[in-house]
Order: C-alpha cells, then structure tokens, then sequence
C-alpha cells in the first residue's frame, strides 16, 4: 500500500496520538506515504453541556467513522476509552496499542490531593464514573461539570474556577503538562478504578485485508485482551457514559484479574465486584462479572443512575 489516510480528532492529545501511530507505522513500513485526515467532532462542538445529556462517547467518533465510509481515509486513531462497542458495518477495530499508566490524576493549585481538600470544595469532571468514585470517598466535595480540550480545562483551574481537577494521567503525561499544575498526583487504581479502555489507543480501519494486515502490527495481545473483557463487560451491561461504570482488567502472564464499580453518581449506592482467574478462561470474563452484577441488581442501579444523571442536569444543581 502506497498511501495511508489517518482520520484524526484536531485537539493536541489526539494529533499525539495519531502522531505516535504514524511513528509506529513507519518503522515497519518505512516507505508508506501517511497523512492525516483531520475531523472536528459533534463532542469537540458542544462544550456547554454533559457529554451524558448529549449522546455519550460515540460524538467522538460518528463523524471519523462518516469519513472513513465515504472513502477518505484508510484508519481512524481513537482514545479506546471513546469508542463505542458496538461498531458501524463496514468497520472493525482492528488493534489495540499497549497500554500505558491507567490512572486517573488529581490536579490542583492549591491542594496536594483529595485527603487535603476542605469541605465543600469544587472539584471538575465530566465523568459520571469519577463523580461516583469520588463522592463515595468524599460526599461533602462539589461536583462541577467540566468540558473542553486539555488546556482549556487547565486554564479554568488556574483561574480558580475549580479547587480541583480530575483527567486522565496518561494524557498529561503524553502532552508534557504535568509540571505546568502545582500539585499533580495519580489517583491509586484502588481508590478511582478506570473505565474500559482507559490508557490504550484503539484503531478503527474500513474492513480491508491489507489495512487489516497494516493495522496489525499495532496490537498488542495483552492489551487487547484487557479491553475485550471490559468492553464484553459493558455492552453486556449495555453501559455508555450515560452511566457510572468502572472496570479494569490487569492481564499477567498466568491470570487476569477484573475489578468493577457500578452505582449512582452521587456514590450513595454502588455494586463492586472482583475476578481472579486463570489467563485461560479470560475471553468469558467480562461477560461472567457483568452476569453477576446483573443478578445483584446492576441494571436497575443503572436505571436510576442515568435518571439522577438527566435530573441534576435540568436542575442546573452544578
């Protein structure tokens, strides 16, 4: 293949991702022309409002997949962790890269981590899942939307709109911001555990064998069975970010151990559960732990956490 056309979103963390696949590729395939098809999504758009309210995840993604049907690109490069489980006919994701430092990270001008904020202080995120988590552990702190790329929500702490803020570790780390907030500290996987996908690249291509074959070279096995027991784990759960769900899957060499967290965002009910298995029976195990969770009552929590989600936001309570 002579040319390859990466769709990528335009923000700074998704031209370094697409940037890093680039460099990968051309390690193997040095003499493959590669550009770049940029693409400003719906959910780069609408900053006003929840992600929840508007769609979920899946507004990262519909108009690259839009592109890539209409035949003008090859590969999409995609924060896994944005990627719906369900794909459009005529794609697939084909890899999953390795992944890197799955923690969230607690960022703050003026305090040094969730233990040290006072009561009643603002912390930002859009997440549902991080909402839950957090006000499980501190139910006194305020939870203030959050939206914008990396450095709008970095300039909207430094203004002291919020005493805190919680992103993903991974995507500071990759853009060389950690140093630019005063205190900056990863959130023990124990203590805020991931969603799927968290700190993996997934790799969307037009279903075709030789960009099949391209792609391949992206994946890694690991990784890529991580993410299948979340993502089997979710869509079982037929869970989107309408919802607050938490789940991780640590692949070693002999087992794999799979966490989840289900609940109401504002953390006053939450289901937890935890695997321990043999590597060997990993492919059935996101679907097994959403079996059981399911049977603890996990869909009807989900029922009246989307409810609560849609409520508060009418309310305008944040």
């Amino acid at each position: 293949m002579e040319k390859l056309i990466i769709a990528t979103r335009g923000s700074q963390l998704a031209m370094w991702q697409a940037e890093y696949v680039k460099s990968e590729l051309k390690k193997r395939f040095p003499e493959m022309e590669i550009e770049f098809e940029v693409v400003t999504s719906t959910g780069d758009k609408i900053l006003d409002k929840p992600l929840a309210l508007i769609g979920g995840k899946g507004l990262f993604t519909k108009e690259i997949e839009d592109v890539m049907l209409a035949g003008r690109a090859h590969l999409a490069v995609h924060s896994l962790k944005d990627v719906p489980t369900v794909m459009p006919e005529g794609l697939k994701l084909a890899a999953i890269t390795k992944r890197d430092d799955i923690r969230d990270c607690f960022l703050s001008h003026r305090y040094r981590n969730i233990d040290d904020l006072p009561n009643g202080a603002v912390v930002g995120t859009t997440s549902l899942r991080r909402q839950m988590q957090l006000r499980s552990i501190r139910p006194d702190l305020k939870v203030k939307n959050l939206r914008g790329n990396v450095n709008t929500r970095l300039r909207k702490l430094a203004e002291g709109e919020y005493d805190a803020i919680i992103l993903a570790y991974v995507g500071m780390k990759r853009l060389g911001l950690l140093e630019s907030v005063p205190f900056h500290e990863p959130i023990d996987d124990n203590v805020m555990i991931p969603p799927s996908g968290q700190a993996s690249l997934g790799i969307e291509i037009v279903d075709d064998e030789k960009v099949a074959e391209i792609a391949s070279v992206l994946n890694d096995e690991d990784s890529a069975l991580a993410a299948k027991i979340e993502r089997d784990f979710v869509a079982k759960l037929e869970g989107s970010c309408q919802v607050p769900i938490a789940v991780n899957a640590k692949v070693s060499e002999d087992r794999v151990v799979v966490r989840a967290m289900v609940g109401l965002p504002d953390g006053t009910e939450i289901l937890k559960e935890i695997i321990d298995a043999p590597r060997s029976e990993a492919a059935a195990l996101g679907s097994r732990l959403a079996d059981i969770m399911i049977e603890a009552g996990a869909k009807e929590l989900l029922e009246r956490a989307e409810a609560m989600a849609f409520k508060e936001e009418r309310c305008e309570r944040f």
